[in-house]
């Protein structure tokens, strides 16, 4: 296990899975160095370490990586997530700060950074999320208006994964021995259509969903409405029209890394309750 006085450097600490990695660190003891392109405005639990580094910039973390044991990588860059090229120079700096363990969160697709990190000589891991319980946030503001989700592809089934057991099983991996080398795709307990998930949102508020199915074309004109590129809408139509495979296959990631059982969407539902209820008066 690693020195817990030795930091863990995160990148995307501000994000979805990188603000729960940090917190997993700090809850298990750890020191904890959060990247951040400005750390005066981040927002970062309390004992975490605010740095200043960018990814496309990697000689920006040579001070972030001094003393450095383990290391959490992102694949991407900025809002339209540019695929990062900077992964060899990234190792380099890496190794020559004497980090041991890289984690590198998977975006989909190949990625010239993963590739960087497996190749990079150190004792890497990648964790390959499938489709996040927090995505459920997009219906938000449609539940709370109109009681309803508008969604195509009604009986597609998603093991989706709660952001929190991405976080720990990466966890583990930057400070504990036995996972170099490892792929692990990381989802939920069970492989859920939008019918169980919106009776799982109903229940959780206390008042009922209806589940209006989108036809294809319906969905992509709402999609393109919404300013998303072709490349983007062609990807959503593959991942909820076809769900690959890995995306609706329940895996024992959690339990065998973390030891304990994946959170259900049931529960993370009754956590984020209060975001499909609509304001009182």
């Amino acid at each position: 296990m690693t020195n817990t006085n030795q930091p863990v450097l995160v990148a995307g600490a501000t994000g979805t899975v990188g603000g729960g990695i940090v917190r997993e660190l700090l809850s298990r003891g750890h020191s904890v160095r959060a990247l951040t392109r400005n750390p005066a405005v981040a927002d970062l639990p309390r004992g975490a370490e605010a740095v200043r580094g960018d990814l496309t910039d990697p000689d920006s973390l040579t001070a972030a990586l001094d003393g450095v044991d383990g290391l959490h990588l992102i694949t991407f860059s900025g809002p339209e997530y540019t695929p990062l090229e900077t992964g060899p120079r990234l190792m380099e700096l890496a190794r020559e700060a004497g980090v041991r363990r890289v984690t590198v969160l998977n975006g989909g697709g190949p990625s010239p950074l993963e590739d960087a990190v497996r190749a990079g000589g150190l004792d890497w891991t990648v964790i390959v999320p499938v489709e996040f319980m927090a995505n459920a946030l997009e219906w938000a503001e449609a539940v709370r208006t109109g009681d309803e989700v508008r969604e195509p592809f009604a009986d597609r089934v998603s093991a989706m994964v709660h952001e929190r057991d991405i976080a720990a099983v990466a966890a583990v991996a930057l400070t504990e021995d036995g996972h170099a080398g490892q792929e692990y795709v990381v989802t939920g307990p069970e492989a859920l259509t939008l019918h169980d998930k919106t009776r799982a949102l109903a229940e959780a508020r206390g008042r009922d969903i209806r589940l209006v199915e989108l036809t294809e074309e319906e969905a992509v004109a709402r999609w393109r409405e919404a300013g998303h590129p072709a490349e983007i809408i062609e990807f959503l139509l593959m991942a909820y029209g076809n769900t690959p495979l890995i995306g609706r296959t329940v895996a024992d990631t959690v339990q065998k890394v973390t030891g304990r059982p994946a959170r259900t969407f049931a529960q993370w539902a009754r956590e984020h309750a209060d975001a499909f209820r609509a304001a009182a008066g």
